[in-house]
C-alpha cells in the first residue's frame, strides 16, 4: 500500500494536468481526492485530507461527491474508510452519459439555429438591430460575441475605458488561445495608457494586430462577418450605456467596410522582441513618437526617464544627419529603423 506521503506527492504531481475527471466537470480538488484513494487500498477522509494538505471539512463532502457519482465506495469492513472503484467501470458509463448529452445538445443546437435562419429571413428593417440596454447586458453581449467566434474579431478602441478592460476581457485570451484572430485599431491616446506597450507586445505574440489612429468616431465589435455591436449613443450624450446589435443585413456589410477602411488607412503598431534590446527600445520609441504620443508618454511606456527620451532622440538625429524631429520621423522611415 502506499504511504501517505507517498499519494500526495503522486496526486499533488497531477494537480493542473487535465484529466477525465475535467471531461466531467470536475474540478482539480475532486480529482485530486480520487487520485489519492486510486492510489492506496483503503483510506479515510483524515488520510485524505493528510496527504493533500487540505482540511476533512473541505475533504468530506467532495468524498460524498464522488461516493454518489460511484467513483468510491465504502469499504466492507469499516464504513468510515472508502475505495476507489475501478475507473474502467466507474468512468464510461459517465463519460457516455456526457457524449450522449453532447449530442443532444449539438442536436438542440442545429435545431433552434434552424429555426433562427427562417425567423431572420422573416425580418423587417426594424428587425435588423437589437437594443442592448444596461452596462451587465452589454458587457455580456461583449462576451458572447467572442465566445461564438471561430475566425476573427475586429474591433475599435477608443481612449476612455469603456465598460471592460482588457485585462477583465478573459473571452479575448480564451478566443486566441484557439486561433481566432484579433485586428484592433486604437486611438494615438490609447498609447499613453500605462503598460500598454508591454501588453500590446504579449497580445502580439499570440496573434492580435494592432493599428493605430489619431482618433476614431466610436466604439466598434464585430465579431466573425455574423455580429456587431456599436454604442447605441454617440459619444457627446451621456444618457446611461446602450449597445446596438447588428444581424446580418445590409447594414452590418455597411459597418464591416467601414472598418477595413480604417484598417488600411490606420498606422501599424509592431511591438517588437519580447525581451527588448538596446536598439529595439531605440525602435519602440521612434514607433511611439511617430504615432503622436508625448515625450513623457513614451518614457512612461518604455519604463526610461523623461531625461533619457529626449537625449536618445537628440542622439539619433545625430546619428541620421537631420536637425528637426520631422526629419528624424522620414529619416527612420527610409533607414527602416521602424
Amino acid at each position: 500500500m502506499a504511504t501517505i506521503r507517498q499519494a500526495r506527492r503522486a496526486t499533488m504531481g497531477g494537480m493542473g494536468k487535465v484529466t477525465v475527471l475535467d471531461a466531467l466537470g470536475l474540478d482539480e480538488a475532486h480529482t485530486a481526492v480520487y487520485r489519492c484513494v486510486l492510489q492506496q487500498s483503503s483510506a479515510s477522509v483524515v488520510e485524505v485530507a493528510e496527504a493533500l494538505g487540505m482540511s476533512p471539512p473541505r475533504v468530506r463532502p467532495i468524498v460524498a461527491e464522488l461516493e454518489r457519482l460511484g467513483l468510491l465506495a465504502r469499504q466492507g469492513g469499516s464504513r468510515d474508510r472508502f475505495v476507489a472503484s475501478p475507473p474502467s467501470m466507474a468512468l464510461r458509463p459517465l463519460l457516455l452519459e456526457r457524449e450522449r448529452g453532447l449530442s443532444r445538445a449539438q442536436e438542440a443546437l442545429t435545431e433552434l439555429s434552424d429555426l433562427y435562419r427562417r425567423s431572420a429571413e422573416q425580418r423587417s428593417v426594424a428587425d435588423v438591430v437589437d437594443v442592448v440596454i444596461g452596462d451587465d447586458a452589454v458587457r455580456q453581449r461583449v462576451a458572447q460575441l467572442q465566445a461564438a467566434s471561430t475566425e476573427q474579431v475586429r474591433v475599435l478602441v477608443l481612449h476612455e475605458v469603456a465598460l471592460l478592460s482588457g485585462e477583465e476581457n478573459i473571452e479575448e485570451d480564451r478566443a486566441l488561445a484557439r486561433g481566432v484572430q484579433y485586428r484592433v485599431i486604437v486611438e494615438s491616446a490609447v498609447l499613453e495608457r500605462p503598460g500598454f506597450l508591454t501588453a500590446a507586445r504579449e497580445m502580439a505574440l499570440i496573434g492580435e494586430e494592432i493599428r493605430v489612429l489619431p482618433t476614431l468616431p466610436t466604439r466598434m465589435f464585430i465579431a466573425d462577418d455574423q455580429m456587431a455591436l456599436v454604442p447605441m449613443r454617440s459619444q457627446t450624450e451621456d444618457q446611461g450605456f446602450g449597445a446596438l446589435l447588428i444581424h446580418p443585413s445590409g447594414l452590418l456589410d455597411l459597418v464591416i467596410s467601414i472598418f477595413e477602411e480604417y484598417w488600411r488607412a490606420a498606422a501599424r503598431f509592431l511591438p517588437v522582441a519580447e525581451v527588448p534590446t538596446t536598439e529595439d527600445v531605440d525602435g519602440d520609441l521612434l514607433r511611439l513618437l511617430l504615432l503622436g504620443v508625448t515625450d513623457a508618454a513614451a518614457a512612461t511606456q518604455l519604463g526610461i526617464s523623461l531625461r533619457t527620451v529626449q537625449r536618445r532622440v537628440a542622439e539619433l538625429m545625430e546619428i541620421a544627419g537631420v536637425t528637426t524631429r520631422m526629419q528624424l520621423g522620414a529619416e527612420a522611415v527610409r533607414r527602416s529603423w521602424v
